[in-house]
């Protein structure tokens, strides 16, 4: 049965960029702590966007993370900032589709982790993304879903208006063939997919008046809005003059003392059935600079500015998928 294709709601423009690279700023120490990647894994990342926390990842491990994306913008802006860290040799692009990963056939079942987040609520089918990350990472090897339930946000006192428009672009997920509510699917995904769930969670992404992330965080649900006025005033699913009052509401809220902003990222982490013992760090590490080898952005800041985006054909399907 064909697949409904999704639409990507927030775009891949500058402006959009420069708003992910300040969320990411934001979450991506909490998320790493949830995540606790370990010394040695060989991990892919599903979705890796602008590679923030893919390189955050690779930090942690020591070995390049394999970064799957689909956007050719997206990966063009990731290795500018990588280059500008002098971080290059962190990820290994793969320009592909998560739904048909652009992973080599003796990779399929090597990884120790595969990670995805905020990537299944803008998919059609998110349990197939879910089902070849499990077919990616080996028996024991762990899968880490992290995404959004966008029903959880609550501003309290509540700014007028915003909770109706936010409704409504809740709505523009359901037209584009996305799921804005996925995030309390994660754990019933991963048992779909043939992986044994072991831990589900939040991640707290809120602040009140008075903290440091209160302000940005704001201006982040600000700009998201801002971004989305056409898909939600365009058909409909509110009228331009309320949109424009509750972002003006929005704003004016973000002044108040007392506001607080209450959101979470749903977790939930699998493993995938028929583990053995963990191999060791060093035995991972040396399975890792043998299989992974780093992009050619790490040869050089003018290789890296000439190198287009590798996509590999996928040799073979999964053994289980065949």
């Amino acid at each position: 049965m064909a697949i409904r294709p999704s639409r990507y709601v927030h775009g891949t423009a500058p402006r959009e960029q420069r708003r992910l690279t300040r969320l990411n700023d934001l979450m991506n120490a909490a998320c790493l702590r949830a995540l606790a990647p370990r010394r040695g894994e060989r991990a892919v990342d599903f979705g890796a966007g602008l590679g923030q926390m893919t390189r955050a990842i690779a930090r942690a491990t020591g070995v390049p993370v394999v970064a799957i994306e689909a956007s050719a913008e997206q990966i063009a802006e990731a290795r500018r900032q990588a280059r500008a860290a002098r971080e290059s040799a962190l990820a290994d692009w793969r320009a592909g589709d998560v739904l048909d990963p652009p992973l080599a056939r003796d990779e399929w079942g090597a990884f120790d982790l595969a990670h995805a987040r905020f990537i299944l609520e803008h998919v059609a089918d998110p349990l197939a993304v879910v089902r070849r990350m499990v077919q990616a990472v080996r028996p024991g090897g762990r899968v880490v879903l992290a995404d959004d339930d966008h029903d959880v946000l609550r501003l309290w006192p509540e700014p007028p208006g915003v909770a109706a428009v936010w409704r409504g672009y809740m709505r523009t997920y359901d037209r584009n063939g996305a799921d804005p509510i996925v995030g309390r699917r994660l754990v019933e995904l991963l048992h779909a997919a043939g992986a044994r769930p072991v831990r589900n969670d939040w991640v707290f992404f809120g602040a009140c008046a008075g903290h440091p992330h209160f302000e940005p965080l704001v201006a982040n649900l600000a700009a998201i809005l801002e971004g989305a006025r056409a898909a939600i005033v365009g058909p409909g699913l509110a009228d331009a003059l309320g949109f424009d009052e509750a972002l003006r509401a929005l704003r004016a809220w973000g002044r108040r003392p007392d506001a607080a902003l209450w959101f979470a990222i749903s977790w939930a982490e699998g493993v995938r059935p028929g583990g053995g013992r963990r191999p060791s760090g060093r035995t991972a590490r040396r399975a890792g600079r043998t299989a992974t080898r780093a992009p050619a952005a790490s040869r050089g800041a003018g290789a890296a500015a000439a190198a287009a985006p590798r996509v590999r054909r996928r040799p073979g399907a999964p053994p289980s998928a065949r």
